[in-house]
């Protein structure tokens, strides 16, 4: 099952999930500093991102893994109050450009192309007490951290995320207020995040396109977030039109403006007004974007990067009455089929990612498309031979062959979620994505390989899978 000549295969990881040095040379502090800080049990066990996998002193252990692996792309984030503590360039730490100068100098050293995500959910806190996301403010200081970065770091580094899942970011963060910075803004807070997230993103690529693109010849995206949806009645009307709005409301929210218009799908926009107008409100909760700001989003994409882990069911639900969020106004109840395995939030339905593809390549001009996350976890303690996640990657290459042979996606990058056991937000250290295992009681923080890791270095080895024997 051999993929494409030049098919790029990668790990990804995100500076607070593995850096730790939370307060090292320098660096300023960020939302989750202050969130996982402040206790409260919203983190398991009350645990932190302040050593996490000692990526910061230990890169050089990284490194082995990602040689040990053979990997052809690593994927890894910035931490921007690494760069510049207070957020904006008013003070440059020259200890963060250093650090990231010389991750991106040994891993071209070594054959691998750096894939940079700008943004990974760890705002500096000085710009979240100016409003963060949901102030206006924003969007001009990402777009000048943003130019920052290319003007640094462009020479050497092709490949750019700008925002790593604004979707859950602006839901998660701002709605529901389960990550930092923790503060519920129910039925209004994802809207206005996700309006300010989609413009810094635009401002950002525009940037790049006139000040760097003709010499440092890069490309840049966003990467969206997306479980794929089916029908739990597929012979139900009802519950085939709530899977389209949830596919709308969670995907194409942010794809379309980006890949096809400039502005939010026209369900999503009908949906908010009539509940916004129902609710008291005298204009809708999903800000508008003016006729320049369509033309400034429209377009401003160069390959389309999707994080794929699961599939959920959906049902068509009745709104309740005075109840404020975003899926009530989607109308949509989502969950896994009874009958799938998994651990945590993770099922193992491998077709969705091959679904997933399909729908991108059909809706959004078949773009040139990358796989920026995709794994599974195990609980802790971990095992070493992780059969199930094994098993779980082998089935997802067998839908990426069918993906790529079949249906003619134009897949080029794939990359696995994680490198290391890390940081997993909420999770804590309770939820093992790595290929390597991390001993968080020992303050080496020794990395050893799972079972998967070396199965995954075949795979790369051979460009493919293998066939039975």
């Amino acid at each position: 099952m051999a993929f494409p000549a030049g098919f790029g295969w990668g790990a990804a990881t995100a500076a607070y999930q593995v850096e730790g040095g939370w307060d090292a040379d320098g660096r300023g502090p960020c939302v989750w500093d202050t969130f996982t800080h402040q206790g409260g049990e919203r983190v398991f066990k009350n645990q932190t991102g302040d050593v996490a996998c000692g990526s910061y002193t230990l890169w050089e252990e990284d490194l082995k893994c990602i040689k040990q692996l053979g990997l052809t792309h690593y994927r890894f984030s910035l931490s921007w109050s690494r760069l510049l503590p207070d957020g904006t360039t008013g003070f440059i730490n020259q200890k963060g450009i250093d650090y990231y100068n010389k991750i991106i100098d040994d891993l071209l050293t070594n054959g691998v192309t750096p894939m940079v995500a700008i943004y990974h959910f760890d705002l500096p806190q000085a710009l979240e007490d100016q409003g963060g996301w949901l102030s206006e403010s924003i969007v001009e200081a990402f777009d000048k951290y943003a130019q920052f970065c290319f003007q640094i770091f462009g020479d050497r580094v092709k490949q750019w995320i700008t925002i790593n899942e604004p979707n859950t970011l602006a839901m998660l963060a701002y709605d529901m207020g389960i990550f930092a910075p923790g503060i519920p803004h129910c039925g209004t807070g994802a809207y206005q995040a996700a309006h300010n997230l989609i413009k810094a993103h635009a401002r950002a690529w525009h940037s790049y396109d006139s000040l760097f693109r003709k010499e440092q010849k890069g490309m840049v995206s966003l990467s969206l977030f997306f479980c794929w949806l089916e029908p739990a009645d597929p012979n139900s009307v009802l519950d085939q039109e709530a899977t389209k709005r949830a596919i709308n409301f969670q995907l194409d929210f942010f794809a379309k403006p980006i890949f096809i218009d400039g502005d939010y799908p026209e369900l999503v926009k009908s949906k908010i007004a009539s509940a916004s107008k129902k609710q008291g409100y005298s204009s809708s909760r999903l800000p508008k974007f003016t006729e320049e700001e369509k033309k400034m989003i429209k377009g401003t994409a160069d390959f389309f990067a999707v994080q794929y882990y699961t599939t959920r069911l959906a049902k068509h639900q009745e709104r309740k009455e005075g109840e404020l969020s975003v899926f009530q106004d989607m109308e949509t109840e989502v969950f896994p089929d009874p009958s799938w395995r998994g651990v945590g939030w993770v099922y193992v339905v491998p077709w969705g990612m091959r679904k997933l593809l399909k729908y991108v390549k059909d809706t959004y001009n078949n773009p040139i498309i990358y796989i920026t996350e995709n794994g599974f976890p195990q609980c802790d303690p971990p095992s070493l031979d992780d059969t199930q996640r094994w098993d779980y990657f082998r089935q997802t290459f067998q839908e990426l062959f069918k993906a790529i042979h079949i249906d003619k996606v134009n897949l080029q990058v794939y990359c696995a979620w994680s490198l290391l056991d890390n940081f997993e937000w909420n999770n804590g250290y309770s939820r093992r994505f790595g290929l390597f295992h991390v001993d968080f009681e020992d303050p080496a923080r020794p990395r050893v390989p799972y079972r998967s890791a070396k199965e995954y270095a075949k795979v790369i080895r051979n460009n493919g899978l293998e066939g039975p024997q």
